[in-house]
């Protein structure tokens, strides 16, 4: 660090441009997305894109090029991946350029605002309350508190005086300060921001959890059962090569839902990208499933119920000592506060301020919820919240200020005493009271509108302030809030315990710490709730780090917008709505899609077992499963995953997929298998049975797809109708292509078994689903049994 920058004038454009050609940049982490080159790999070098792979080239080798059909499908699938997330990693890009963090450099004299990127080493940076501190730097004017809890976990803040260190990747609490960049680019804490903030947390996506499960539960099973499966056929059963290869890949095929990864995918993708046009940064690609799951919505009361704006609405003089507009306007003079309180004095107070000579000043702290100075000749004076200013001594103004809170006004006091502030920044003793100044906040217009709509979805609201809690009550009681007066003061929750229990309890809190904001967002969270969280202050860090879902205002601090998984850029509360119905409408596309694919994978594993223990020849081809999975999974699964579903998300992922898709895998084997037998009875050959079952299945398919579309609209019907005419066409006009008899050399018997397994399709759906009904209600009860003799041993 160069000592000789003249700290009124800055770096010289010569001097920047010097550093700039040295390297002395403060290069940031590389974007939060994929790069371009990432996506293409991850989509691409997949284990089951391997596998079809593998299966592909064992096709080839038997020559049987018709079969190959469903490597297209495999390349069409990752081709579209990938143009969708680089579609969403562009607009990810772009929103967060918008929202991109700046700050104040004095360069030649005159004061610029720059993205942290353009920062050189040895800048002059101006720090105020709730901006990043973007590189390591050193305080040569001023005091402002620091929170340092991203890099130390700790949440207590700092007070940083001149010639103290300051670390990057911290923020400004309170205070103004000038300082100089010491360290820039990859040698300071910027570039470890991202792994300090973001890896530490894990997405609380059941999605995410149920796939890789599914992946990994498949990925044990299918080497070993497609080599046994394989033996069985080429040497036990002594069939050709081509016919034990071709029906090898056919059930390893049928058991890979690759599909269902791609879906996943392309719909969080374009969920993302819808977002993005209405102004919604999404900062982690999960958090939009996490969102659609809430059920408790904790809202911060300052710039998201309100505007953030606040007026002082009147001033009630206590004491004539001192004249309470001159005192305001010196500590408005030298405070240098940078808030929504110091903004509103500023507008009310405005005039000349005294010529004071003030000889020591304590900024705003969200922990003292005061602030003031100290003048060689007029004594201290204090500007803040009455019951920690006044303490034990509170009572003396109770009444009034109570009288002012219950109208729904934030009330401040103005404070003097003649003695100076302790060392260690407290305030003197006997502190008299001279004005009382009631403030009240803007609520926004949309904000009743909105907790309705949450109302109405069943989420539970929590508004959570450090402000007076009666006065966050009549702001709850303005905006909507049905149980408004079921509050609580926080401060007065001394033991963690009493927090979680309150988290239960109360609906609006007040006087909340930081901590106290973390430890409610965690309580709820072990009472099995998802939270999600709100904020716009660095006081809200550490709660949104802790919330499943984060959301910041745009207008917001740069330490929320850094920490959240959604940023709102037009900061609109009314844009919850949006991302709520956005979220809602990708996962239950998305869990109504997957049953399709399951059934496959499921009837295809099953079916593998069956025939090695059975001795028999898998009774599918590869192209015929192309042909099922393409019409009656594959094409409607993505029209199912990008339409509009708004119903509410319950019950668990997996639990449901499996529910739903059990039943039709089990019609499928019961059917195939019955075809095989009754066709083996028949002396029916190969190509007649695989006939019959691939006409069952993808009837069965088309069945499934039906219950599946409902509630049935005139989009739902044309999709039903294609698939199954292109179904019945590919069966009647495209036999040979798919390895199928010809209708019309159908013999009475098949026909026959053909109208007992159409017929028994809808019976069968009804029978296995009401067995799933039963199995599901016993494990239910046991699990509740369970549970209730476990309470009862634990209150023995």
């Amino acid at each position: 660090m160069e000592n000789n920058i003249n700290l009124e004038i800055g770096l010289t454009q010569a001097q920047v441009e010097e550093r700039i050609a040295d390297g002395k940049v403060n290069v940031q982490p590389q974007s939060k997305t994929k790069t371009i080159g990432r996506i293409i790999k991850d989509n691409s070098l997949t284990l089951f894109n391997m596998l079809n792979i593998i299966l592909a080239l064992m096709i080839i080798f038997v020559e049987s090029f018709q079969n190959l059909l469903f490597i297209n499908i495999v390349i069409i699938n990752t081709f579209i991946g990938i143009i969708q997330e680089i579609k969403a990693k562009k607009t990810i890009d772009k929103l967060s350029l918008i929202s991109q963090p700046h700050v104040s450099v004095l360069r030649d004299g005159k004061l610029e605002e720059i993205v942290f990127e353009k920062i050189v080493m040895d800048d002059i940076l101006i720090l105020k309350a709730g901006k990043q501190i973007p590189s390591d730097s050193q305080v040569v004017k001023g005091e402002i508190e620091v929170n340092e809890s991203l890099l130390t976990g700790e949440s207590d803040s700092i007070m940083k005086y001149e010639g103290d260190a300051l670390l990057s990747g911290s923020f400004v609490v309170s205070g103004q300060a000038t300082v100089q960049v010491t360290q820039v680019g990859l040698e300071n804490y910027a570039s470890k921001l991202v792994e300090a903030v973001k890896v530490a947390k894990k997405p609380n996506s059941e999605i995410m959890k149920a796939l890789g499960f599914i992946m990994k539960s498949i990925g044990i099973v299918i080497v070993p059962l497609g080599l046994l499966l394989l033996y069985k056929q080429l040497l036990v059963q002594n069939l050709p090569l081509q016919v034990s290869v071709t029906g090898t890949v056919a059930a390893l095929i049928g058991m890979i839902p690759a599909g269902l990864v791609l879906l996943t995918s392309v719909a969080l993708a374009v969920g993302v990208v819808r977002l993005g046009h209405h102004q919604t940064l999404v900062q982690e690609l999960y958090c939009i499933e996490t969102l659609a799951r809430v059920d408790v919505l904790c809202l911060d009361k300052t710039g998201t119920i309100t505007e953030g704006n606040m007026e002082v609405l009147s001033m009630e003089t206590i004491c004539h000592d001192k004249n309470p507009v001159q005192a305001i306007r010196a500590l408005i003079a030298n405070l240098k506060d940078d808030n929504a309180t110091y903004r509103a004095l500023s507008e009310s107070c405005q005039g000349e301020a005294p010529k004071w000579l003030c000889e020591r000043v304590i900024p705003f702290s969200s922990e003292r919820k005061w602030s003031g100075a100290f003048f060689a000749e007029q004594g201290t004076f204090v500007i803040g919240a009455p019951e920690f200013v006044l303490k034990e001594r509170y009572d003396e103004i109770k009444e009034k200020v109570e009288h002012y809170a219950s109208e729904g006004n934030r009330v401040l006091m103005l404070g003097y005493a003649k003695e100076p502030f302790k060392e260690d920044g407290s305030l003197p003793e006997n502190i008299k009271t001279i004005a009382l100044l009631p403030m009240g906040d803007k609520i926004r217009h949309e904000a009743k509108k909105t907790l309705e709509f949450f109302r109405n979805q069943g989420v539970d609201i929590k508004v959570i302030s450090g402000d007076n809690p009666i006065t966050v009550s009549q702001v709850a009681h303005r905006a909507g809030l049905l149980d408004w007066d079921n509050f609580v003061d926080a401060s007065t929750l001394t033991e963690d315990e009493d927090v979680h229990k309150a988290a239960q309890i109360y609906s609006v809190f007040g006087r909340v710490s930081p901590g106290q904001k973390r430890l409610l967002i965690e309580a709820l969270k072990n009472q099995g709730h998802t939270v999600a969280m709100t904020g716009d202050g660095v006081n809200d860090v550490l709660a949104l780090r802790e919330a499943d879902c984060s959301i910041a205002m745009a207008e917001g601090s740069d330490a929320v917008r850094q920490v959240s998984q959604l940023v709102l850029l037009d900061s609109n509360f009314a844009s919850f709505t949006r991302v709520l119905m956005e979220g809602r409408r990708v996962i239950n596309n998305i869990t109504r899609a997957a049953s399709l694919f399951l059934v496959k994978t499921m009837f295809s594993l099953m079916l593998a077992v069956i025939v090695i223990i059975a001795n028999e020849a898998y009774p599918f081809v590869p192209i015929q499963l192309t042909l099922i999975s393409a019409l009656t999974i594959g094409a409607p699964s993505v029209f199912l995953a990008l339409e509009p579903n708004k119903n509410r998300i319950t019950g668990n992922f997996l639990e449901k997929v499996l529910k739903k898709s059990l039943p039709g895998a089990l019609t499928v084997v019961f059917n195939v298998v019955l075809i095989m037998i009754v066709g083996s009875y028949l002396a029916l050959d190969h190509q007649q049975i695989s006939t019959l079952a691939v006409i069952s299945t993808g009837l069965i398919g088309l069945v499934i797809l039906f219950r599946v579309s409902q509630p049935l609209d005139n989009k739902r019907w044309a999709l039903f109708f294609t698939m199954t005419v292109s179904f019945l066409c590919c069966v009647l006009f495209l036999e040979d292509f798919f390895f199928l008899v010809p209708i019309q050399d159908f013999l009475p018997a098949m026909l026959i078994v053909l109208g007992i397994t159409i017929l028994d399709i809808y019976p069968l759906l009804r029978i296995f689903s009401w067995i799933v009904d039963q199995i599901e209600r016993l494990l239910n009860r046991h699990q509740k049994e369970k549970r209730m003799a476990k309470a009862t041993v634990l209150e023995k």
